[in-house]
Parts: structure tokens; C-alpha cells; sequence
């Protein structure tokens, strides 16, 4: 019986730790009122106002509010936002927030006990319980963009939880959940990416992305070809269209050229071009490794900027 009491003191214990981080987490965590059905959640960012959210949140750019975690109510501005990464940034005047505390990425572990928090449902806090299920590299998401990285956990992530935290048993912020990154399984974006998307729409009310204009399409490459120009990559990307006063028709770029490197960096698929088209290159010169005629060939392009 006392070996029965002492497991049943440390689940009410433990079960209270997790409340306790939910509601530490939920002093940051506000209902954001921007579409026309189901509010979303939004994460305050600085103690300035700046709160976080998913961008197809967003569904209308005037006339937002926010629920706030003391009950009042406050109206909000879009600042930025940017679909490749499904954030948007709001700014209100309203005083009194509590910022979000952010952990830092290299501090996650697969396996550990996450909470997914929202406040979408009235002004409630709700939240759900999970683990990480794995830690990503760069990964290319359905709206074109290309992440460093995203945190997928076992979360529900129910409606109106995206734009809300991800937080760890001490209500520390591991990222922002989104339902639109990945499929089936719950993702957020790690709080280190958050931050520079944020300083980024901040800044510039937009996420600058690299882009060439061409379309492509991946092909093997014959072994004694890459071989003898010294290429340790298995494909490369055939070029099967070049658009009008494009960055890649002002370098020279043709159909039939297979892409397969940028600044000396291999390029073997898709997802290796949009990395290697940050918003670091835009405006910047660089050289395209291609093949064409079976020859390797340098040539200089600008990247252009993504409208």
C-alpha cells in the first residue's frame, strides 16, 4: 500500500509539474482574432508587443485582436509575414505582456516531453502532451519555402493551436507549432529560427528568398562523366524551362544544361537549390556549375529576389 501512494504522490506530482509549465508557457500565449472562422493562437515575442503566429492564421490584414491571458481584449497590426515559413508578426501597444523565455535547439532531445499550448478556444488555455519524435536538417515544406530545421513531436495539434508554443516541462518556448509544415505529425519551427524571421519582418515586412527562374527536373549523372570532372554527387538538376528576363536567362542559362553546383556547393536535387538561395544571395553574384555537352562549365548570375 505505502509503495502504491508513493507512485500515485509521484504522478500527482508530475502531472502537476506539467500544469504548472502549461500555465507559465500560457502567460505568453494569446487567442489571435485574423479569420473568419476558428481564432488561432499567437506567442508574445518581446516585451514590446511583438507576438508571433502562424501565417495562414492571418487570413485578413486589419481589424485583428487579440485575447490576452488576463481576460481583456487588444487590437493588433500585421508587421510582416512570411508563407515560406508560415509565420507572421503582429505588434500591439497593449502593456503588461509576458514574453516568451525561448530554449535553445541544441538543448532538444528526441524522446523528450513536450506540450503543445493554445489559446484558441474562447479565451482558455488549452494544451496537449507529447514527445519529440525527431529533430530535422533542412527541410522543404509544401509552400516553397526551405527550413534549417523543425522540431516534430506525437502533439495533437488541434484547431487553432497553430502560432501557439511548443514548450518543454519548464514552460520554456521550443518553438512555434504549425499544422501546415508537415503531415500527420505535429511541427514547429525552433525558437532560434523564429527569431531571425521575426528580426526579418521587422525589419523588412518581408523574408527576402533567392530565386533563379528556372524550372528543373532531377536527373541521374552518368558515373564516368561525374567522375571526370570530379563531381561526388549522383544527379543533378536538368533545366526544362528558363523565364523571360530571368537571373538564369541573363546568365545564359539553356534548356538542356544540368545544374549541379552554386558557389562550389553540390547541387543534386531541388531541396539543394532553394538552401543554397537564402536571403544572403539575393543581389549577389555567384557561379553555377553546369554540364552542358557533356563539358563542366562556370557561369556568373545574379540571384534575383522572390516576389
Amino acid at each position: 500500500m505505502a509503495e502504491n501512494s508513493e507512485n500515485k504522490g509521484g504522478l500527482v506530482g508530475f502531472s502537476r509539474e506539467l500544469a504548472d509549465a502549461a500555465a507559465q508557457a500560457g502567460r505568453s500565449v494569446v487567442r489571435v482574432n485574423a479569420r473568419r472562422r476558428m481564432p488561432g493562437s499567437g506567442t508574445v515575442w518581446t516585451n514590446d508587443g511583438v507576438v508571433v503566429t502562424a501565417d495562414h492564421v492571418v487570413e485578413v490584414e486589419e481589424g485583428i485582436t487579440l485575447a490576452l491571458p488576463d481576460g481583456g481584449e487588444a487590437e493588433a497590426e500585421l508587421v510582416g509575414r512570411d508563407p515560406g515559413s508560415d509565420l507572421a508578426v503582429l505588434r500591439t501597444s497593449s502593456g503588461g505582456l509576458a514574453p516568451a523565455q525561448p530554449a535553445a535547439f541544441s538543448d532538444l532531445r528526441v524522446g523528450q516531453l513536450v506540450l503543445a499550448v493554445g489559446r484558441s478556444w474562447g479565451a482558455s488555455l488549452t494544451a496537449t502532451v507529447g514527445v519529440v519524435s525527431t529533430l530535422t536538417g533542412p527541410w522543404r515544406t509544401w509552400r516553397r519555402g526551405t527550413l534549417d530545421n523543425l522540431v516534430l513531436s506525437d502533439v495533437t495539434l488541434f484547431p487553432g493551436f497553430s502560432g501557439g508554443p511548443l514548450v518543454d516541462v519548464s514552460g520554456r518556448v521550443l518553438g512555434v507549432n504549425s499544422s501546415l509544415l508537415a503531415r500527420g505529425v505535429g511541427a514547429a519551427l525552433p525558437s532560434e529560427l523564429v527569431e531571425r524571421v521575426v528580426r526579418q519582418l521587422l525589419a523588412q515586412g518581408r523574408v527576402r528568398r533567392g530565386y533563379l527562374g528556372v524550372s528543373t527536373y532531377p536527373v541521374a549523372l552518368p558515373r564516368e562523366l561525374a567522375e571526370r570532372h570530379g563531381l561526388n554527387q549522383r544527379s543533378g538538376l536538368l533545366i526544362n524551362g528558363v523565364e523571360p528576363g530571368s537571373p538564369a536567362e541573363r546568365a545564359g542559362l539553356l534548356l538542356g544544361d544540368v545544374l549541379v553546383g552554386l558557389e562550389g556547393q553540390p547541387i543534386a536535387d531541388a531541396d539543394d537549390l532553394q538552401g543554397l538561395l537564402g536571403p544572403e544571395r539575393v543581389g549577389v553574384q555567384v557561379a553555377l556549375s553546369i554540364i552542358r555537352g557533356g563539358e563542366l562549365r562556370q557561369l556568373p548570375a545574379t540571384v534575383g529576389e522572390r516576389e
